[in-house]
């Protein structure tokens, strides 16, 4: 990041945020025990006035990270919060923050935080005046809307007849054309089953979207581009939209080619008043859902972000919007905009839209909800610098860009002392990820005053964050923010297939990189050995003299490097393959992120493991890389050691990630093809289908419908 820059961004914000500071001490001392956070000093579009009256209790139907994020402005505004949880998340962070918490019942949604009667009885039980449902779960169910109405609470959200007309995508789109807004070409109603699927899909011509009618998020959402695929699709994201939604009915239209997935946030309030909050730039996506967002879209001119904002608030108020809502747009390479769907609620990705506009969309909803009008007007909503999401999931990005993984977070340390980086999590060291719920760990934000550096703060952010205990997603978003299509800024929603055909492989190192690692590896290998010596107890060994040079073996992927290690009084000096680095002194093997100069240039890397036989996993560049170094006698000797043959798995099924078996469609003695579906396994909602990768005869079935099967479980076996 160039520090001049990202500097007269946060002296503006700065600036900007002193009446705000004023405001926030004196709300602080009637919510005593909140602490700010540094990021906090974004929000510079409108003070919180101690003295508007909204509510004294609000309850969050929702877990995680969104309902600390609630529960962090309710602090602000001196509101008092009830947290509800299952048992599973008893002991969550949004648990600690609420002022307090109601237990709602077992670890499945469907037995807990999708139960209205439950969150109904925490609301009543509670005396909260109002709800606000963050996202997902309930919060856009217009009969919990109803229910709380008639039990005189607010709703933190818009009224229920849009979050109807908006939740049905094909009122919603006949809306929108009254509306003005332009539209996707497809077919207007409800699609029978697979074979009508396939008719339409011929009539509308492929490539066509097929998706759930109700929901979002991705799910219940595929393309197909041939009858086959047309049918499948319908088949698999019916079952999702039912299992997520619990309404299976789909729809078919065009899908655009070349697009864009751009954002329009709007804010509406009960008085006839709307406003957008500008573009979020959302195309960097796998299986339709976002991995990295940013604000605003590098590709968007100031004329067609007129006309998409312009169109939204008029979407917004021809159905009397009074909330923070999202219209999505899909934009093709003319800059053309089809109106893709409404979400009636707080968007996952809001935090970039504060960032670049100052305004605090948790605040604003419960000012609305309360019945205050909106005192911003649309000439009050600028672009501010640039800021980018990165959702870091606990999900392996090797396999098709992301499965989940499950575990307990042993360390876990976020990059929070970096200036402009903001972190939206919900989870703290040694909270555990689980099966029920979405995998993500964190939503980090990072802000500067251009895009460029808004990017750089990311990398940097991405190198410190710590996280042992699940596999997670940041090879793929580090590597993704230096690749240079994605900074370029012209990319489309088919980003990651086109850059990875073959699935994400991780960091490619070049030769310099790989002497860089090489030469780090053999530095940590010297610490320890000198580390080792210091803890002997023979007084013989000790009196010995240290070795001031190390001649050593490095292998990275099946590459072998000689090395040789000089140690100096504040650095090491490293020869390898004709050159030498020099490395400065200035860590320790137990330091949680290794920061150092290697050249003169800054390396940042984390040493996640190291055994006995010179084994090592280093972070470099946001990939964990496998290396070993062994002293060079030992590298002699290497020839006679027996090879490991690697286990052929192509003849097995086996589960990619924890989740539940939904069908099984073979049984043993069945001749299958390659690529034939052979089960279906359900994790997070989302449904995968997994098939043989030869052609053969089943050999065994080690699962049935309902089981639940761990990653890596062998689930069918072809001979």
């Amino acid at each position: 990041m160039a520090p001049l820059a990202n500097a007269t961004l946060l002296r503006t914000i700065n600036h900007g945020a002193r009446t705000f500071n004023r405001s926030l001490s004196l709300s602080a001392a009637r919510c005593s025990g909140y602490k700010s956070e540094p990021w906090e000093e974004i929000y510079t579009a409108e003070q919180i006035d101690p003295s508007e009256k909204t509510f004294d209790k609000v309850l969050i139907a929702n877990r995680g990270e969104i309902a600390c994020r609630v529960i962090r402005t309710c602090r602000k505004m001196g509101i008092k919060t009830v947290a509800v949880h299952s048992v599973a998340d008893s002991m969550g962070l949004f648990v600690k923050m609420a002022d307090e918490a109601i237990n709602i019942g077992p670890a499945p949604a469907s037995q807990s935080y999708l139960v209205m009667e439950k969150i109904l009885k925490a609301v009543e039980d509670t005396g909260a005046q109002a709800v606000h449902p963050g996202y997902g779960f309930l919060s856009e169910n217009t009969t919990f809307v109803a229910e709380l109405e008639k039990a005189g609470v607010k709703f933190i959200g818009p009224h229920s007849k849009a979050i109807s007309e908006m939740g049905d995508k094909l009122a919603s789109k006949r809306l929108a054309t009254q509306a003005g807004v332009n539209g996707i070409p497809g077919y207007d109603g409800v699609v029978e089953n697979a074979d009508h699927c396939v008719e339409l899909s011929r009539e509308i011509g492929y490539p066509v979207m097929v998706k759930a009618s109700a929901g979002g998020g991705g799910k219940g959402m595929r393309i197909a581009w041939n009858d086959e695929e047309a049918a499948l699709a319908f088949r698999l994201c019916s079952e999702e939209a039912k299992s997520s939604f619990g309404d299976d009915r789909m729809i078919v239209e065009k899908f655009v080619d070349m697009p864009r997935h751009i954002e329009i946030q709007v804010l509406g309030d009960k008085h006839g008043n709307a406003i957008h909050l500008n573009e979020r730039e959302c195309s960097i996506q796998r299986r339709n859902q976002k991995v990295i967002e940013e604000a605003p879209s590098p590709f968007l001119d100031p004329e067609t972000r007129a006309a998409m904002g312009n169109q939204a608030v008029q979407l917004a108020k021809a159905i009397g919007y009074d909330s923070a809502g999202t219209v999505e747009f899909l934009c093709d390479s003319q800059k053309n905009f089809y109106f893709l769907e409404m979400n009636t609620r707080l968007q996952v990705e809001h935090p970039i839209t504060e960032c670049i506009t100052g305004v605090d969309l948790v605040h604003q909803m419960i000012r609305v909800a309360a019945g205050h009008p909106l005192k911003m007007t649309q000439n009050d909503i600028g672009i501010r610098g640039w800021a980018l999401e990165n959702r870091v999931y606990a999900e392996d990005p090797f396999k098709n860009f992301g499965m989940p993984s499950i575990g307990r977070l042993h360390k876990y340390e976020e990059p929070k002392g970096i200036p402009g980086v903001r972190c939206d999590s919900g989870i703290e060291e040694g909270s555990e990820i689980s099966m029920f719920y979405d995998p993500m760990i964190c939503k980090l934000t990072c802000y500067a005053a251009n895009r460029e550096d808004a990017i750089a703060t990311s990398v940097n952010a991405l190198d410190h964050y710590v996280i042992r205990g699940v596999t997670h997603n940041i090879p793929l978003l580090r590597d993704v923010l230096t690749e240079p299509v994605f900074n370029s800024g012209v990319f489309t929603t088919s980003y990651l297939p086109q850059t990875y055909p073959d699935g994400f492989q991780g960091k490619k190192l070049d030769s310099r990189e790989k002497e860089e690692l090489a030469s780090l590896a053999a530095v940590c290998h010297v610490k320890e050995s000198q580390r080792a010596r210091a803890r002997l107890n023979d007084t013989t060994m000790k009196n010995r003299q240290n070795p001031s040079t190390w001649d050593l073996e490095v292998t990275i992927k099946g590459e072998s490097f000689p090395v040789s290690v000089t140690k100096r009084q504040t650095s090491y000096t490293i020869a390898i393959g004709g050159s030498t680095q020099e490395i400065v002194d200035n860590f320790t093997l137990a330091d949680s992120v290794i920061d150092t100069t290697v050249n003169g240039d800054r390396v940042v890397v984390q040493l996640k493991e190291r055994k006995a036989d010179g084994t090592l996993k280093i972070r470099y560049h946001g990939t964990a890389m496998d290396l070993q170094v062994i002293p060079a006698e030992a590298a002699k000797l290497k020839h006679h050691m027996p090879v490991k043959v690697p286990i052929d798995t192509s003849r097995t099924i086996l589960s990619p990630m924890p989740g539940v078996v939904k069908s099984v469609t073979v049984e043993v003695g069945d001749k299958v093809g390659e690529g034939q579906e052979c089960c279906v396994v359900e994790a997070m909602k989302m449904q995968n289908s997994l098939g043989s990768g030869v052609t053969g005869v089943v050999k065994a079935v080690h699962i049935k419908v309902g089981d639940t099967v761990e990653e890596e479980q062998i689930l069918v076996e072809i001979e």
